[in-house]
């Protein structure tokens, strides 16, 4: 975990005890040993509630991924105490360092996240045909698309950095027609000596991201975000035929 994460820094904020770490240990062997005075489930209590406690030791049954958060309501953001973008600030200072090096060397740069090989997913129906949840993800996400939608919000000629999971050597090449293209590949004299894994470079790639002068993220997750693709990122599970030029997507309308 610190190899991702400032834990001090975080504790700046909340404090945090790793769970195997001699403070949670006597943490939690004092809690058990105080029975109701010790322990609270969150579930059915209110965040008022809670504040209100003396309990020793909050048990949360959040997602493993938000443990960050105290969250009354999953499908209301604004009852979260901390925003979604506390935790990737909270960077470790190895990758945060690293991170502002590349920033320092990108100067006056703009960004775009392109999610491609894990949504890009095909299965066939029961008459042979290809059909997908993100039905124009594979689409909007090719340069020329790609060109066509951020040309409003960043000016040719832009230092444009991409972090992305599509594996094809120089896929995102034509874009080079129009914007000097920048990838963390291009860092690796930095990045080498310090990432060990690729939950590492996300880390630094998220750093980055988020220094942007604009950001372009590949699905949009709040109403002011720009993004690549009009596909919802939570899909209802409806698989449907791929779209793959603007002709077809009218045909279909």
């Amino acid at each position: 975990m610190d190899s991702l994460y400032d834990m001090d820094l975080i504790s700046e904020t909340i404090p945090v005890i790793l769970d195997n770490s001699k403070t949670w240990y006597r943490v939690l062997s004092t809690s058990m040993k105080l029975g109701k005075m010790g322990i609270a489930h969150v579930e059915g209590i209110s965040r008022v509630d809670l504040k209100g406690s003396n309990v020793l030791l909050i048990n949360r049954t959040a997602s493993p991924l938000s443990w960050f958060m105290e969250c009354k309501d999953r499908n209301n953001r604004s009852s979260i105490a901390l925003p979604y973008s506390f935790l990737p600030s909270m960077a470790a200072k190895q990758l945060r360092d690293v991170a502002d090096k590349i920033k320092a060397l990108l100067g006056d740069y703009d960004a775009i996240h392109v999610r491609r090989g894990d949504k890009i997913k095909m299965r066939k129906d029961r008459h042979g045909v290809d059909r997908t949840l993100h039905p124009h993800l594979d689409r909007d996400t090719r340069p020329e698309f790609i060109q066509r939608r951020i040309a409003k919000w960043i000016p040719f000629g832009r230092t444009l950095f991409i972090a992305s999971n599509e594996r094809s050597p120089d896929f995102f090449s034509p874009l080079s027609a129009s914007y000097k293209l920048a990838y963390s590949s291009n860092y690796s004299n930095i990045l080498d000596p310090v990432i060990k894994n690729n939950y590492q470079l996300f880390m630094v790639e998220r750093l980055i991201l988020a220094g942007a002068t604009t950001f372009v993220k590949t699905f949009k997750e709040d109403e002011n975000d720009l993004s690549l693709t009009d596909d919802p990122k939570k899909n209802t599970k409806r698989w449907q035929v791929p779209v793959y030029t603007m002709e077809e997507e009218q045909n279909l309308a």
